[in-house]
């Protein structure tokens, strides 16, 4: 059984009443977006609020705005907003992502989402668990996700968004159809010559050629952790 809770190293994750729990994938997205000099973030989808903690620790002059339609979810991340170290500069919204839309926010620098990850797949018996990971009517579609990045991104603004390979595929064809197009590209391995687990890509408002990074989570052995995977999340692990 997962930890009810996931110690950083300048903030705590209490998880236990959130269906999706604190993972490798999602830490790494919290932490190769490129959220500085943002002045505002918004996580849509935030879970346990961990994308919006991460940004703030790592962008101490934004404000970071959170959205989370589950209600056991949310009131979980706005506690862990308000235990955190930036709780001044954090901002929780608890509906759907369509109702904070027609409210009219401000525009953001940065959008980060870790959205539902499989259209076509079977549905979990756990029904906060499918709303984590599936697209569904009563849920966040890849459509909606970047028509409201096209109306709410800054000029210069960025959308990041965690996918497996096939799913970001789609995901770029939603996104492009808005006229966002990949930036960069950071793909993830489990280790060198395995095949991708997931592409961390930001969007932007520029057509081009997006620069590609390779991760390798592990060395060869599948066991040590990566130089670049250390450098990445030892401001936030515990044990790097």
């Amino acid at each position: 059984m997962p930890n009810s809770y996931f110690q950083f190293k300048q903030f705590r994750v209490e998880q236990d009443a959130c269906a999706m729990k604190v993972s490798t994938d999602a830490c790494l997205l919290g932490a190769v977006a490129p959220v500085e000099g943002s002045a505002r973030i918004l996580d849509v989808g935030t879970g346990t609020g961990l994308l919006a903690l991460m940004a703030a620790q790592r962008n101490p002059a934004a404000r970071v705005v959170a959205v989370e339609l589950e209600a056991a979810a949310a009131a979980q991340a706005a506690a862990n907003f308000g235990a955190s170290p930036w709780s001044g500069r954090l901002e929780l919204h608890a509906l759907p992502l369509a109702r904070f839309a027609a409210s009219r926010p401000a525009p953001f620098d940065h959008i980060l989402c870790n959205p539902p990850f499989f259209r076509n797949s079977l549905r979990s018996p756990n029904a906060g668990r499918t709303t984590a990971r599936h697209t569904a009517a009563d849920s966040l579609t890849f459509g909606e996700l970047a028509e409201f990045a096209a109306t709410f991104l800054t000029p210069a603004g960025q959308l990041t968004v965690l996918l497996p390979p096939s799913e970001m595929g789609y995901f770029e064809r939603e996104a492009a159809a808005t006229g966002l197009y990949p930036t960069a590209r950071c793909i993830l391995h489990h280790r060198p010559g395995s095949k991708p687990l997931r592409h961390i890509t930001s969007f932007g408002w520029q057509a081009g050629v997006a620069s590609t990074q390779l991760l390798f989570l592990h060395h060869e052995d599948g066991t040590t952790y990566s130089r670049p995977f250390r450098e990445l999340l030892s401001p936030f692990y515990l044990a790097l």
